[in-house]
């Protein structure tokens, strides 16, 4: 049994394929984020799903593509978890930038590829290998344009009230704006990360109100420029976007790339998809 996995700040997507790549389950647990996470909570949340600790003997190769995986200390923290929990398993853990480009972008082509979900990446692929400029430090230095990155943006507007008065009432009406509530998720909580991009759908409900079309344009800019416009062939490549933000704001995210000059490629929600079709290929 082979195990491909998808896995975001928010969510992973399990996807069990037999040696000859019939699709024998797919599943779904919370998201497994090392750089967020103890090893306590990543442990409970596969040993709670019935699927993976029912079929954890017989796994026998893990390609696990996960945001926070960047690093190699990371790397080494999820492997030591898997191996434990599939003892009879190979595993590979690779940071979810192979996971869109596998998804979005064919060997030998070139291309760049961004994720804006919960958090935001964007890498070069040449066709063969990803770089990368700028090494991610995480959700609250980093993430342009994501989820959380919208979502800190609302609720600090809220609270300088700068959020005009119409959409405040409205925003305080669909959550719990409390602040000794807000804390208690930011600091005490595991994924502060997911907690704030959930407000990022308040942004895409009202994405017709001039204050969200501003903090949208702005936010996506920022990705831009910061991300997007440090590769030298920015303008020559297509421009690919995998995550959920990228998904429902396409259209604002191809208005931003045609603004820029730049070309844009393949929008793709969640990845796993086109990671089963890749995997597929190797078997």
């Amino acid at each position: 049994m082979i195990l491909v996995v998808d896995s975001g700040a928010t969510k992973s997507d399990w996807i069990a394929l037999s040696n000859a790549g019939e699709q024998l389950f797919m599943t779904q647990t919370l998201g497994l984020s090392p750089e967020v996470l103890t090893r306590e909570v990543i442990e409970d949340r596969l040993a709670n799903n019935y699927e993976l600790s029912q079929n954890s003997e017989k796994v026998e190769q893990v390609h696990f593509y996960g945001a926070g995986c960047g690093t190699d200390r990371m790397k080494k923290f999820l492997n030591e978890i898997f191996s434990d929990f599939f003892p009879n398993a190979h595993i590979d853990v690779q940071e979810d930038t192979y996971a869109a480009i596998y998804a979005t972008t064919e060997i030998g082509k070139q291309g760049i590829v961004c994720i804006l979900g919960t958090g935001s990446n964007c890498s070069y692929y040449d066709g063969h290998q990803a770089f990368q400029k700028v090494t991610s430090l995480g959700y609250i230095l980093m993430d342009d344009g994501s989820g959380n990155f919208f979502g800190r943006k609302l609720l600090r507007d809220y609270y300088f009230h700068k959020m005009p008065q119409d959409l405040g009432m409205k925003f305080s009406k669909q959550f719990d704006l409390e602040a000794d509530v807000i804390k208690e998720y930011l600091y005490k909580q595991p994924n502060p990360n997911t907690y704030l991009a959930k407000f990022a759908r308040f942004l895409i409900e009202n994405k017709e109100h001039s204050y969200c079309k501003g903090v949208i344009e702005k936010g996506l800019q920022q990705f831009v420029n910061n991300h997007i416009m440090q590769f030298e062939l920015a303008t020559k490549v297509p421009i690919h976007f995998v995550g959920s933000i990228a998904h429902f704001l396409q259209d604002e995210v191809r208005a931003c790339l045609e603004r820029n000059d730049l070309v844009i490629g393949k929008i793709e929600q969640r990845p796993i998809d086109g990671l089963v079709e890749f995997h597929k290929k190797t078997l």
